[in-house]
């Protein structure tokens, strides 16, 4: 979708990857398949883009230094900070927001006194490599952890939050600092992956949204970020509560190909090549 939103702007692609099988190869002028780590591969690659961005959260770090940091758009920061659950929590909080309780578990005898000092029922996550409910086991008691072993990266444990609705806020932030929004849509989750997104979203979410969509800007800006960005949240009876954010162009946004005058995907590609944002206003009202 973004391959295709640059062609329409008369852009060419060239895409790297580390699958044979690339749907974005298909509608793109050029296909580099090699490993994230492979750095002749990338820094060839790299020469032949005059911006360079990605579309998942969890490209590795370190091979992005055969990119030049000025091609690199949104920068390596973002990934760095998205990557791990803990550091996008703590982030967060310095900037005002608010996360659900959460604890951070280094080693197995951490692990009892996070699930006593935040209580049950709550999830153990994975700090990294969690995406669309990878990486999380719900417990209702503490005894359901018993014998779990904590891996190298260390995980978190976040107590359940209640809420009447979940939501993000998707904006677009132009290399000249301007910052643009979407209508945020109510979203609803099965098994960890989003199953629907509705708008307009009910009046909670409403409410809340000018508070949900400052916490996001100042993550754009503390991340002097170029690109589609986006949050999530809860809305709670206490407002917004933050779950987690995503350096890209998100699934809960789709819905602006054909319901927004300018997508995202499209507004993505106007940001990092550095041209002007686009009108995000829907195309139709309820």
């Amino acid at each position: 979708m973004l391959a295709v939103a640059a062609a329409q702007l008369g852009y060419r692609c060239h895409v790297y990857a580390p699958e044979k099988d690339s749907v974005a190869a298909e509608v793109s002028a050029r296909f580099t398949c090699g490993e994230w780590h492979d750095r002749q591969a990338l820094t060839e690659f790299a020469a032949d883009c005059a911006v360079v961005t990605y579309e998942f959260e969890n490209v590795p770090v370190a091979p992005l230094a055969a990119i030049p940091a000025d091609r690199l758009a949104p920068g390596q920061r973002a990934l760095e900070v998205a990557q791990d659950r803990l550091r996008e929590k703590r982030f967060v909080e310095e900037l005002g927001g608010r996360p659900a309780p959460y604890a951070p578990v280094d080693v197995d005898s951490d692990l009892k006194g996070a699930i006593e000092r935040t209580g049950t029922p709550g999830i153990i996550k994975t700090r990294r490599e969690g995406y669309d409910g990878k990486g999380q086991w719900r417990i209702a008691s503490a005894h359901e952890a018993d014998g779990l072993r904590v891996p190298n990266e260390g995980l978190v444990y976040e107590g359940f939050v209640r809420f009447e609705a979940e939501f993000s806020v998707i904006l677009v932030r132009g290399r000249d600092g301007e910052v643009r929004f979407w209508d945020s849509p109510q979203n609803v989750h099965e098994s960890g992956i989003l199953a629907r997104s509705s708008l307009p979203a009910p009046e909670i979410v409403a409410e809340q949204v000018d508070e949900a969509r400052r916490l996001a800007q100042a993550v754009a800006e503390a991340l002097n970020y170029v690109g589609v960005l986006t949050l999530e949240f809860f809305a709670t009876a206490n407002g917004p509560v933050f779950n987690e954010m995503a350096p890209r162009v998100h699934n809960s946004g789709h819905w602006t190909i054909e319901g927004a005058l300018t997508s995202q995907f499209e507004n993505h590609i106007r940001a990092i090549c550095g041209l002007p944002l686009g009108d995000p206003a829907r195309t139709a009202s309820p």
